[in-house]
């Protein structure tokens, strides 16, 4: 059946990576692929997968490395399918983030039920975060965070994908100002680099669409060689 959940798998024995991919597409998940730690955090950076499964025995950068390194920056559920059934390595990757493990050889219908309570765990997170707050309201700016929705005087204003992450990344924490830095790793994830320039392309679309001026914007204020804060709605 259709899904849109989309899975990278990120193992490097091409046999094992057809046959999970194989699983995968034929119960409906979109699926994206990588053969190292260095490709795997550069596709969930690029790609932002719903769930990654991850084998531990990689090369280059170690799969315990991989769940260290995304752990820095990235929520995304993590399902170690690996050969190494020690206690110290299956203690040592949930105490590094791993969400839930299994060891090969198992059997599709435990593969698909993991990744469902996976994905299910994750959502009720999301849903719990979502309940603290569901909006932000400034003056006549307001985002319905359920909807995703963003409106001036009751105009719905249209906003690409990653200029909609900008606005509900600040206006969850308005009034802190959140450095160009951080924007850019929590957006782009950790391999974008240092360049601002996307960040300030993007921001200068957003005050285009919803500040009266973008000049003078009042929404979302520039912090000169720092970063950006919303305006505090309290």
């Amino acid at each position: 059946m259709p899904n849109s959940e989309k899975i990278l798998i990120v193992e490097d024995e091409s046999t094992i990576l057809r046959v999970l991919g194989t699983i995968l597409t034929a119960n409906g998940y979109q699926v994206i692929t990588a053969e190292n730690g260095h490709q795997a955090l550069t596709m969930a950076s690029s790609h932002c997968p719903d769930l990654i499964l991850l084998d531990l025995g990689l090369p280059g950068i170690d799969g315990l490395e991989v769940i260290e390194k995304l752990r820095q920056w990235s929520g995304i559920p993590i399902l170690v399918v690996s050969a190494r059934d020690q206690e110290d390595e299956k203690v040592r990757a949930f105490d590094l983030g791993a969400d839930d493990y299994i060891t090969k050889p198992f059997g599709t219908s435990e593969l698909l039920a993991r990744i469902r309570a996976a994905r299910r765990h994750a959502n009720q997170l999301a849903a719990e975060r979502a309940m603290v707050s569901s909006s932000y309201e400034y003056k006549d700016f307001k985002i319905d965070f359920e909807r995703r929705t963003v409106t001036v005087s009751g105009k719905e204003i249209h906003l690409t994908q990653n200029e909609y992450k900008i606005v509900e990344r600040l206006a969850r924490q308005p009034g802190r100002v959140l450095t160009y830095t951080t924007l850019l790793h929590d957006i782009w994830g950790p391999y974008k680099g240092d360049d601002n320039q996307i960040l300030r392309v993007n921001m200068a679309n957003i005050r285009r669409k919803i500040e009266l001026n973008p000049a003078e914007p009042h929404y979302i204020l520039t912090e000169n060689g720092v970063g950006y804060r919303m305006a505090d709605g309290e």
